[in-house]
């Protein structure tokens, strides 16, 4: 065991001693770093400035079972198997392109959205929609599925409804 040990600090030691030539030298002057302000967006309030009642009038649904609220959005779920649910979530100095392409990998095709002047997009498939707009280096993002039977209204229309109200209220 003891000379593994050494073979292995004697390896360690060798590598380190390697290099440090003048190649590392001109590497180092080559790195250059590059920083970008960040301007946050807008402020959309907690839920997106939505109201519970206004969640559910845009659904045309009942009354929602759990509804969470914490620091990065708001989720409404209704009670028992196959009604709506919705979800809301806000993301500062994040890439709107990441949640696009993640949507577009997992087979829901995005179309290109604007909202009051804001780009976005928006992904449907069947019973769920996921709709985002940008705002600088910002973007809010509404999720709508209906998980069982026929939605009481296509869930990109709900979500366009509800994202415009956001866009609406913003601050």
């Amino acid at each position: 065991m003891k000379r593994v040990v050494l073979a292995i600090t004697a390896v360690a030691a060798l590598v380190a001693g390697c290099g440090g030539g003048e190649n590392d030298a001109a590497s180092s002057e080559e790195v250059t770093t590059t920083t970008t302000a960040y301007e946050p967006g807008p402020f959309f309030g907690e839920c997106g400035s939505i109201t519970d009642a206004e969640v559910q009038s845009a659904f045309g649904a009942g009354p929602f079972g759990q509804i969470t609220r914490n620091s990065v959005g708001c989720q409404w779920e209704t009670v028992g198997f196959g009604g709506p649910g919705v979800s809301f979530s806000w993301y500062r100095g994040s890439p709107i392109g990441r949640e696009r392409a993640g949507s577009e990998l997992i087979g829901r095709p995005a179309d290109d959205i604007e909202i009051d002047g804001n780009p976005g997009f928006e992904a449907e498939q069947g019973t769920l929609c996921e709709l985002g707009v940008q705002f600088g280096d910002d973007f809010f993002h509404w999720s709508i599925t209906y998980s069982d039977g026929p939605a009481a209204r296509p869930p990109c229309d709900v979500a366009n409804e509800l994202a415009k109200l956001t866009v609406e209220r913003k601050q």
